[in-house]
C-alpha cells in the first residue's frame, strides 16, 4: 500500500511539474498575469502611491477649451502659439505636443495662422525645448508633419505617438522599438526625456501607473488667459522647471485602455481614459527611477518550481484553505512591495502552480484515505464497533495504550441457564444459536450509538457514552436494553416454531466514571473500560435472575431517566466485592406498572 501509495504522489508531481510547464511556455496564463499586475497597480495607486521627485504637468484639451474657443481644432494654430509662449514665460523644462499638427498650410482658410504657431514655436526654441507629436498610417510608418514646424522643433523635435498594447489591448509598457523588424522609434515621452538628458536611453519596460498619484490637468484655456492678461506668476508656479504635456481630455479623442483608471476626474470611465496620461505616465516613470524592471524569466520558473513542492505538503481540509490564503497573501504582497520599489515580478505562474499543487494534494489525500477508510471499514468492521470505527476513520480516537476518565453507563448481559441449554446441543448448534442472538444484540446496542467491548461466552459488555460523548447515557442504555427484549421475543418465536427451547436473558446497567481506551497491549488491544461503575454493572447483571427482571438498574441510572415511574424499586442489594447497591427492575409489557419510588 505504501508503494502504491508513493507511486500515485510521484506521479501527482509530475502531472504538477507538466502543468507547470505548459503556464510557463504558453500564453494561457496571461489574462491571470495581467489581472494580478493591474490589481495590484490598482491597490498602490489608491493607498500607496510612490512619490514623484519630478512630476509631469498635463495640459489638458477638455469641454470648456472647446467652448472658448470657437474655431475647429486643425484650426487652433494661434491657440497652440499662445500656449507656447506661455510656456517660454514659465520656463517649463519641456513640453510636449500630445495633438497631431497637420502636414501642410492651412493659411488659405485661416489666413495669418501658421504664423501664430510658428510665433509661439520661435518663442519657445530659445528657453523651452518642444517636441511635437507624430501619428502613424495603417501599415506603422509616420505621417508627415508641416515643414517649417518640424523645422522650428530642432534635432528631435519630434516623437510618435504611437503605443505598445499587450495582447489584451491594455497599454502596460513603454516601448521604442516598434518599427519594422523591431527598428526603434523615438517616441513622445522618450524623445521629451532626450531633451532633458541627453545621454539618456530610455529602455523599454513597465509602466509605473502607481507612481505619483492620480495626475491632475489644467484646462488650455486657462493657461491661455494667463498668457493673454501677462499673468506670469500663475504661470512660473504651475510649470517652471517641470515636463509639460498638451493632450485631449475629452470624452470620446483619443482614448487608451490603460491597466488604472488614472483619470481621477472620471470615476465612471472604466480604464477607457485620455491617451495623453499613458504619456505622461511613461514619462514620469523614466523620470523618476525608470520603467518597473521585470526580473529574468528564470527567477520565475526558479520561483514556479519551489511553489510546486507545495504538493508534498499533505494537509486537513481547514489547514489546507489557510494555507492557500497565506500563500496567496503572502505571494501577492511581496510582489506588490517589489513593484512599489520598482521591480516587476509575474506571479500568476508560480501563484497557480502553488495553488494548483496545494489543491491537487488535498484531493489526492481525500482520495486515499477515502480508499483506506473503505478497506479498513471492509477489514474491521466486523471486529470493532461502528461508534469505534467511526472515531477510527475520523482519526479522532487516541492512538496508543492508556485511557480518559468518560461519564458512561455501561450494560451487562448474558443468557440464563445457558449452560444447561447448550448441554444438549452440537457445538456448530450452539455458535450458530450465539451468532442468532448476538445479530439482534448487535442491532440494538449499535443502533442506540452503544459500543460493544467484548463478548464473553454467552455474555455481552457495552458502553453508552465512549468513545462518543453522550449527555445522558443511561437514556441510551435503557433504550437499547427495551430494543433487546423486543428482538429476543421475535428471537423465541422463531425458536419455539423449529421446536426448540426459547431464551431468556438478563441485563444490569449501572452509570458512572469509568476509564475508556485502549486496554492491553501493543500487540494486542480492545477498546473496554475500567472502575467501579463498571464492576458495579456487571454485579447487577447477576441479579436478574434472583430479582425475577429481566432489567436492573442501579439508582443512578434511574435518576437520569424521565421514565421512573416504569421501575419497581427492588431495595438495597447486597453485590459482592461492593457496599449495598439500591436497584430497580423492569419488565416490558404494556400492562405492566412498577410500584413507585
Amino acid at each position: 500500500m505504501r508503494d502504491f501509495t508513493q507511486r500515485v504522489v510521484g506521479s501527482g508531481y509530475a502531472v504538477v511539474l507538466a502543468l507547470a510547464a505548459l503556464l510557463l511556455g504558453t500564453s494561457l496564463a496571461w489574462p491571470l498575469e495581467f489581472g494580478v499586475l493591474d490589481a495590484q497597480q490598482s491597490v498602490l495607486l489608491r493607498y500607496a502611491p510612490p512619490p514623484v521627485r519630478k512630476d509631469v504637468v498635463i495640459v489638458g484639451i477638455d469641454e470648456a477649451t472647446l467652448q472658448q474657443f470657437a474655431e475647429p481644432f486643425a484650426l487652433w494654430h494661434g491657440h497652440i502659439g499662445t500656449f507656447l509662449r506661455g510656456m517660454a514665460l514659465a520656463k517649463a523644462s519641456v513640453v510636449g505636443l500630445d495633438v497631431v499638427l497637420p502636414s501642410r498650410s492651412f493659411d488659405s482658410v485661416l489666413p495669418g495662422s501658421d504664423a501664430k504657431l510658428l510665433g509661439g514655436l520661435v518663442a519657445a526654441r530659445p528657453l523651452v525645448p518642444v517636441v511635437l507629436g507624430t501619428s502613424a498610417d495603417d501599415t506603422g510608418q509616420p505621417l508627415p508633419i508641416y515643414a517649417p514646424f518640424v523645422t522650428l522643433a530642432g534635432a528631435g523635435g519630434t516623437g510618435s505617438l504611437l503605443l505598445a498594447p499587450d495582447a489584451d489591448h491594455v497599454v502596460r509598457r513603454f516601448n521604442e522599438n516598434l518599427g519594422a523588424a523591431g527598428q526603434p522609434i523615438p517616441s513622445l515621452a522618450g524623445q521629451m526625456l532626450r531633451k532633458l538628458n541627453p545621454r539618456a536611453v530610455p529602455q523599454p519596460g513597465l509602466i509605473n501607473y502607481a507612481l505619483g498619484g492620480f495626475p491632475r490637468y489644467i484646462p488650455l484655456q486657462q493657461v491661455n488667459q494667463w498668457v493673454d492678461a501677462g499673468d506670469v506668476a500663475p504661470l512660473a508656479q504651475a510649470f517652471a522647471g517641470k515636463p509639460v504635456l498638451l493632450g485631449s481630455v475629452l470624452p470620446f479623442e483619443d482614448r487608451q485602455i490603460q491597466p488604472v483608471n488614472l483619470a481621477g476626474w472620471e470615476p465612471d470611465n472604466g480604464h477607457n481614459v485620455p491617451g495623453v496620461l499613458v504619456h505622461a505616465q511613461a514619462l514620469r516613470s523614466l523620470l523618476n527611477g525608470g520603467l518597473a524592471v521585470q526580473v529574468g524569466e528564470s527567477w520565475v520558473v526558479v520561483l514556479a518550481l519551489l511553489c510546486s513542492l507545495l504538493w508534498f505538503l499533505q494537509l486537513r481540509t481547514h489547514t489546507a484553505i489557510a494555507v492557500a490564503l497565506a500563500f496567496t497573501l503572502i505571494s501577492l504582497g511581496a510582489t506588490s512591495l517589489l513593484l512599489h520599489h520598482g521591480w516587476y515580478l509575474p506571479v500568476a505562474v508560480p501563484l497557480l502552480v502553488g495553488l494548483l499543487a496545494l489543491a491537487g494534494r488535498w484531493l489526492l489525500t481525500a482520495l486515499l484515505e477515502m480508499g483506506e477508510r473503505r478497506r479498513l471499514r471492509a477489514a474491521f468492521a466486523g471486529y470493532v464497533s461502528p461508534p469505534v470505527m467511526q472515531e477510527i476513520l475520523q482519526r479522532r480516537l487516541p492512538v496508543g495504550l492508556g485511557g480518559e476518565l468518560r461519564h458512561v453507563c455501561m450494560l451487562f448481559a448474558d443468557i440464563r441457564g445457558f449452560t444447561t441449554l447448550s448441554e444438549g446441543l452440537a457445538p456448530q448448534a450452539v455458535i450458530a444459536l450465539l451468532n442468532r442472538y448476538f445479530e439482534q444484540v448487535n442491532q440494538a446496542i449499535h443502533g442506540a450509538g452503544g459500543t460493544i467491548s467484548c463478548f464473553m461466552g454467552d455474555g455481552v459488555m457495552a458502553i453508552f457514552g465512549a468513545p462518543q460523548s453522550m449527555e445522558k447515557p443511561s437514556v441510551a442504555a435503557f433504550a437499547a436494553a427495551r430494543v433487546m427484549l423486543e428482538a429476543l421475543q421475535g428471537l423465541n418465536a422463531e425458536l419455539q416454531a423449529e421446536g426448540r427451547a426459547p431464551i431468556a436473558i438478563g441485563i444490569g446497567l449501572h452509570v458512572g466514571e469509568a476509564i475508556v481506551g485502549h486496554l492491553g497491549s501493543q500487540a494486542r488491544h480492545d477498546y473496554s473500560a475500567i472502575g467501579d461503575a463498571v464492576n458495579v454493572a456487571s454485579r447487577i447483571e447477576g441479579l436478574t435472575k434472583e430479582l425475577g427482571h429481566p432489567v436492573v438498574c442501579s439508582q443512578a441510572v434511574v435518576d437520569e431517566l424521565a421514565e421512573s415511574h416504569l421501575f419497581t424499586d427492588l431495595g438495597l442489594q447486597a453485590i459482592k466485592g461492593h457496599s449495598p447497591v439500591q436497584v430497580w427492575g423492569w419488565k416490558p409489557g404494556p400492562l405492566y406498572c412498577g410500584s413507585s419510588r
